[in-house]
Parts: structure tokens; sequence; C-alpha cells
């Protein structure tokens, strides 16, 4: 755990976003149990890390359902905060994705895995039009999409529980805003 002097000193380098951990054990829970009693919700997930296909990795990550997030369809990109949209954006996202990670500044934590929170989500099939100058000719016309999902969607994390399934520990994480007077 953080202490008040430590949290003023990581405001004080200009880190905005500082994580809160607390460190638990994960007796009888699994990965999926922890999932589904704290974050079974839409814009969660649980990450399950492999190793060669065939062994499970040191940690899993279960993110709490997120409120902010960014929605990428075709050349439009849409920004939510608190599940509203704050903004809209056209061209190409990769830009609009970059510049809205880089306001971020999180310090690293020794003891914790490299991801401990930030973007996650995914890129779909037609996010490539956004990385390779492929000829216009060859996209597809606008597909039917009867389940509106997004080409891209990029969740903000900023609480969540990291499993240690090598020492049988929790790290709840969550992230604090020191320009808010609750944090």
């Amino acid at each position: 755990m953080i202490t008040k002097a430590q949290y003023q000193a990581q405001a004080a380098q200009g880190y905005n976003r500082i994580p809160l951990v607390q460190e638990l054990l994960a007796d009888l829970d699994t990965p999926l149990s922890l999932y589904l009693k704290l974050a079974n919700r839409p814009f969660s997930y649980l990450l399950e890390s492999v190793v060669g296909g065939e062994r499970f990795g040191r940690y899993s990550f279960i993110g709490l359902p997120c409120r902010d997030y960014i929605k990428v369809s075709g050349s439009r990109t849409e920004i939510y905060q608190d599940h509203r949209l704050v903004q809209t954006h056209h061209g190409n996202p990769l830009h609009i994705i970059e510049q809205y990670h880089a306001q971020f500044k999180t310090p690293d934590i020794p003891g914790l895995p490299r991801f401990t929170g930030g973007l996650v989500g995914y890129f779909g099939y037609e996010s490539i039009y956004h990385f390779e100058h492929i000829a216009h000719r060859l996209r597809q016309p606008e597909k039917h999409n009867p389940l509106n999902t997004p080409d891209i969607l990029l969740m903000l994390s900023q609480e969540l529980a990291v499993v240690d399934n090598l020492s049988g520990k929790i790290h709840l994480i969550v992230y604090a805003d020191p320009s808010h007077p609750q944090g």
C-alpha cells in the first residue's frame, strides 16, 4: 500500500494516474470465479496468459467495468467518459488513440506485472486499413454489421484485480487522479 507521502511525491513528479494497490491471498478463488464476483458486466474483461498454448502463465487480469472508452467505426472515432459521448473525430483513429493514451502518466510499481491497467480492448479485422496503405478498390463496401460492433474498442481500465498464479496472491489496483480532491 502506498503512503500519503509517496502519493504526494508521485503527484509532484507529474504522474496523473497513481495506482493504489492492496494485496490479498487468493485462497479458493480462481480468475474465473473472481471475474464472476467482481466484473461480470459490460465493458469488463478477463485476460488469461498461456505459455506455449499448454501451460497457464503467471498472471490473470480481471478488469472491472470501465466507464471511459474509445469506439472506432470506419474513420469515425468516438470518445466516451462515464458512458457519455464527449468527443467525435474523423480521420485516422490511430493518431487520436495515441493522443488519448499520451495524456496519462503512471509510475511503475516494483513487484507488479508490466500491465496494471490502461487501454485494453481489441482491433478488429477492418482496422487493417488504418495500419496499411491498401488501395480503396480493395476495401469492401460498408458491410452489414448486425451486432453493431466497432472496428476498434479500447477501454480505459482503472480498476482491476491481478491474480498472481505463482504466489497465490491477488493485487487489487485502483488508479487515483491527484488533480481531483477525492483522487
